[in-house]
């Protein structure tokens, strides 16, 4: 029976995120270096632009650089996929980004989360490197009091900075009104710093990142009396990590950072959660399979002494009918043979972190898998000497003869 401990459901506080400036700044217009891009990218037909293949493939075939690739991707979203206003609030911040996208995609609206999860994954599908960044933001000197999600692209050996929600418009009134915002494109991570804070670090894409002190206070000058984060080598550390790995090291970032505000403890807490919650199931996986164990190693004890027992019986009906020798000695030996399988499983059961009622089974487990070896270690030995006799010495060996009391044969 395999003991299986449930896990406690943590539910957290759903995490927001913020629309972005209330500013309408738009640079599309008059000295546009990117007019020709725009304009193409603008004439994806529709029926391309339903799922990230068909997105995907056209952008590929229409635009050849790096940098045109990602421009095109950013137009085509700021200027195809509304702000959702209405459900600005209403986000579930662990939802897997292909829901996300897929919601983008059909109904054409979204917030930060759908817009920077559907730019990543056009990224990534037209092969730019790219990421989605969380974190929280800063609009006009005030911090937001929800978090907001944007994204990162490595653009011909460069990390540059793309806001796709704040880049697509803003709101007034109540209303999401379009204006393009040319400055939340391939921005430079010293700009980007200003108003965009990463929960962790690592995203900022500095030498001398802030911390969250520095970015609440405005201190964006790099002080280079900090020590020195060398952020491209971390990425490929971080990047080849497992996900669990992957939650360590940013708890480690997010707290080395500073708590400052209670989107950053809300990130801290679910990050230390889903560590807890991954040690204690690798506990419970753990025991499961130590169960396994002990159950796959009595399945074959049982197995053996069938076996054993059988050869037994075959014994004392004077092995009849007839069987070769070969046939014979292989009876035994595959009861040997299950015997010993139970023994090295049993063996290979660690008790240190087992249940108290496993490591109860193991010792009774492993006396009665001793006292069979020990059985068919004379069954083997009597058959070997059976082997060694003429027909009518075999036969003298199924009697017990006697002399004063004492085995003669």
């Amino acid at each position: 029976m395999k003991w299986i401990f449930p896990l406690l459901t943590i539910l957290l506080p759903l995490t927001l995120f913020s629309q972005g400036p209330r500013t309408n700044i738009s640079s599309t217009k008059g000295n546009n270096v990117f007019a020709q891009v725009d304009a193409r990218a603008l004439q994806m037909p529709d029926s391309l632009s339903h799922d990230l293949e068909g997105i995907g493939n056209f952008i590929n075939s229409h635009f050849q650089t790096p940098k045109e690739k990602s421009r095109a991707i950013f137009v085509w979203i700021t200027n195809n996929i509304q702000y959702d206003v209405a459900n600005m609030f209403a986000i579930n911040f662990y939802e897997d980004s292909a829901s996300k996208i897929l919601k983008a995609l059909q109904t054409r609206r979204g917030i930060c989360e759908n817009y920077a999860s559907l730019f990543s994954a056009i990224c990534q599908k037209v092969g730019i490197e790219s990421v989605v960044v969380e974190g929280y933001t800063k609009q006009r000197g005030f911090v937001d009091y929800i978090p907001h999600a944007w994204n990162a692209a490595m653009i011909n050996g460069t990390w540059y900075l793309f806001d796709p929600t704040w880049g697509s418009g803003y709101v007034s009134n109540g209303k999401f009104v379009k204006s393009m915002n040319e400055s939340y494109f391939m921005a430079s991570p010293e700009n980007f710093v200003k108003s965009h804070m990463p929960f962790d670090y690592l995203w900022q894409f500095l030498y001398y990142p802030l911390t969250n002190q520095e970015f609440y206070e405005e201190n964006f000058t790099q002080n280079k009396s900090k020590p020195y984060f060398n952020y491209p080598d971390s990425i490929r550390v971080y990047n080849a990590l497992s996900s669990i790995e992957k939650n360590n090291a940013q708890a480690i970032r997010v707290e080395k950072n500073g708590v400052k505000n209670s989107l950053i403890f809300d990130r801290l807490r679910n990050l230390k959660a889903d560590i807890e919650n991954y040690r204690r199931q690798k506990e419970v996986d753990n025991y499961n399979e130590k169960v396994s164990t002990y159950n796959s190693a009595l399945r074959d004890f049982n197995i053996g002494i069938k076996l054993l027992n059988t050869f037994i019986n075959y014994r004392n009906d004077q092995f009849k009918p007839s069987k070769s020798n070969a046939e014979i000695q292989h009876m035994i030996d595959t009861a040997d043979f299950q015997i010993r399988l139970a023994r090295q499983q049993v063996d290979s059961i660690h008790l240190e972190d087992s249940n108290a009622q496993l490591a109860s089974l193991i010792p009774p487990m492993k006396q009665s898998i001793d006292e069979a070896m020990t059985k068919v270690k004379e069954q083997k030995e009597w058959l070997a000497t059976y082997f060694t006799k003429s027909k009518m010495g075999r036969k003298s060996m199924f009697y017990k003869v006697t002399f004063f009391g004492k085995p003669v044969n």
